[in-house]
This record gives structure tokens, C-alpha cells and sequence, in this order.
């Protein structure tokens, strides 16, 4: 305990965990990612693995509150480190020259807060099924016999609505965008960046987020055009 509590109360440590319950989100949001992208697969694929997670039972629980507290704990530190920042820093500078790094920084918060506002909305939508109890049955039998929840059905009814989609890539474009300064960040701050993989880091970081926006986009864009349908 003191050395979880000494974590919080130093500078360093609080950065640490900062980017520790970063990279812990951004493995979630890349593996969220991969299953979502079995909604292109027959329906069976994608159904079968929503079975699976919840087939985990108060295990699926347990993983949801870990990835809860990481997000509550990385929420607060940013908004400590930020406070502190302002204040070592009360005043700007009569002149500041922005690259991307900075500018990515610099906006930081305001992604931040956009992400966290869409988080409630999308479990609300997907995983509680708030306006949607027909969700909640077993209605797509798969090849052994078991019935279970259909959700393909429930992605592309979902996304099958104009503004649910346009808040979807809006989210997913400025997730993409924090995670551009945050991987870079986050591995600095662990020590595994140094001079000589500066370079391929910042590339990797560029790389990942163009491809996770992409991916991503295709989902509602692929639902909106007709591409993906529900089984008649």
C-alpha cells in the first residue's frame, strides 16, 4: 500500500501510472477493435465471440472493472499533472511556436473529454441496452444448436442510425488523435523510447492511429452504405 500511495503522491510516480493504465486502454481499445471487425465475417463469427465474452461470467465483470479503474485513475492523474503544468507555468509565452507533438499535447484535455463523454453513450447503447430490450434476447442459434444473443443484428440496427454513426467516427477520430501523442508519451515515460528509436516510434505512433481510425470508420460507413446487412 505505501508503495501504491507513494506512487500518487511523487511526480514520476504519477506519470507512471499515467502511462501504465494508458497502455492498458490502448491494448483494450486495439483488442475491442479486432472483434468488432468480425462484423465484415458471416454473422456466426461475430455472435459466437460475444457468446464466448459473456460466457466468462463475473470474469467478464472483473476485466470491465480493472479497465474502469484504469480509466478513472488515468482521468484523475491527467487532470492532476494538467493543473500542475498551468501552475508551474502561470503565464504563456509572448510567443510559442507549435509543431504536432506540442499541439497534440496541448490538446490533450479536450480529446480527453470528448473520449470520456462518448464512453457512457456507446455502453449505454451496446452493452446495457438502453432503448433496445429486444438486444437482450437470444435469437441467433448458432451451429451447435446454442442460442444466443445476435450481435450483428445489434451493430448494424445500431449503426444503421445517421447520427449514432457521425458521433462514432467523430469519437473514433479524436480517440485516434489522443492516442497519437499518448503511445509516444506513454512509452517515454517508461523508459523504452530513447534517441535511436525516436524516429520509429513516432512513425509507429502515426501508423497505428491512421489504421485504427480507418478500420474503425469502416464499421458505420460499411453498415450506412448497405455493405453489411442483417440476415433476412
Amino acid at each position: 500500500m505505501n508503495l501504491f500511495g507513494s506512487l500518487f503522491q511523487s511526480s514520476i510516480g504519477r506519470k507512471f501510472l499515467m502511462a501504465f493504465t494508458g497502455l492498458v486502454l490502448f491494448g483494450f481499445v486495439t483488442g475491442h477493435l479486432a472483434g468488432n471487425l468480425q462484423l465484415f465475417l458471416p454473422p456466426a463469427k461475430i455472435n459466437a465471440y460475444g457468446h464466448m465474452l459473456e460466457s466468462l461470467g463475473a470474469g467478464l465483470w472483473l476485466i470491465r472493472a480493472f479497465l474502469l479503474l484504469c480509466l478513472v485513475i488515468h482521468v484523475w492523474l491527467a487532470i492532476q499533472l494538467t493543473l500542475e503544468n498551468r501552475a508551474a507555468r502561470p503565464q504563456d509565452y509572448g510567443v510559442e511556436h507549435l509543431n504536432r507533438a506540442t499541439l497534440a499535447s496541448r490538446l490533450m484535455a479536450r480529446t480527453g473529454i470528448v473520449v470520456l463523454a462518448f464512453i457512457p453513450f456507446h455502453l449505454g447503447h451496446y452493452t446495457l441496452r438502453i432503448g433496445h430490450p429486444d438486444w437482450s434476447e437470444h435469437t441467433f442459434r448458432l451451429a451447435d444448436g446454442t442460442m444466443v444473443r445476435d450481435v450483428h443484428a445489434m451493430m448494424v440496427q445500431g449503426f444503421s442510425n445517421l447520427p449514432v454513426s457521425v458521433f462514432y467516427l467523430i469519437a473514433v477520430g479524436i480517440l485516434a488523435y489522443h492516442l497519437s501523442h499518448g503511445i509516444v508519451s506513454s512509452i517515454q515515460t517508461i523508459g523504452l523510447k530513447n534517441e535511436k528509436w525516436t524516429a520509429q516510434v513516432e512513425r509507429f505512433s502515426v501508423a497505428y492511429c491512421w489504421l485504427y481510425f480507418l478500420l474503425n470508420a469502416a464499421i458505420p460507413l460499411a453498415v450506412l452504405g448497405g455493405f453489411v446487412q442483417n440476415r433476412v
